[in-house]
Order: C-alpha cells, then structure tokens, then sequence
C-alpha cells in the first residue's frame, strides 16, 4: 500500500500542472530574496504584494480592455524590464515596482490565475478559472 502512494505522489509531481507550480513557487521565492535586499521593512512585501490587480479595474469598461490592463499589469517581462531598470537608474521605485510585479505574478500562476483571453475574466492561458 506504501509502495502504491509513494508511486502515485511520484506519478503526481511530475505532472505538467505540478510542475509549473513549483517553477512559480520558486520564482515566487526569489521574489521575496529579491526583496529582501532592499532597505525597507518587511511588511511592505506583503502589503504590495497584490497591488499589480488593480488592472481588474479595466473590467469596470469591458472584457477586451479589462483583458488588455490585467495582462499589462502582470506581463512577466515587463515586471523583468522594471527591475532592470530600477536597478540601472538607481531608482528604489522602479525598483520596487518590478520586484512587487514579479513576486505577483509568480503567486498568481502558482495558484492557477493566469494571462486573460478577452472574452471572459475567467478563460487563461493556463486554461479556465
């Protein structure tokens, strides 16, 4: 019976759904390492942390451009370009800003949310919500 779960734990892990989880987790945590090298108290991290959603105010228009604003808010590569840029500009703001985008989304994919079609809030890249 043992032999059984440990199998299916295995057979599980491996997964492709298990598999990015646990690549957005890790990312989520060199999100928090990042943070952590900026001088500014912890408890800033998570009273940012889900900021970048206010892009679901464009959803107060419509789908489409609801759609549009999330997507921007939670592009990984411009969270990347954010950082880059704080951190070559020397500005804690930007800064700052990436490394929030970044950890968020991270945490957002971990949990299942993903890039939004425009014709439904609920219909992902990583499939629906």
């Amino acid at each position: 019976m043992m032999r059984h779960l440990v199998g299916q734990y295995c057979i599980n892990l491996f997964k492709m759904n298990t598999t990015l989880k646990l690549e957005e987790f890790a990312l989520f945590i060199l999100g928090i390492v990042a943070f952590t090298f900026l001088d500014i108290a912890w408890w800033w991290f998570l009273v940012l942390l889900l900021t970048p959603d206010i892009g679901m105010l464009g959803y107060m228009l419509n789908t489409r451009v609801g759609a549009i604003i999330y997507n921007l808010f939670h592009h990984r590569g411009i969270a990347i370009s954010l950082l880059l840029a704080g951190y070559y500009l020397d500005s804690f703001g930007i800064l700052l800003a990436g490394i929030i985008m970044f950890s968020h989304i991270a945490f957002d994919r971990m949990l299942g949310f993903g890039l939004k079609y425009p014709d439904n809030f609920k219909n992902t890249h990583l499939g629906n919500i």
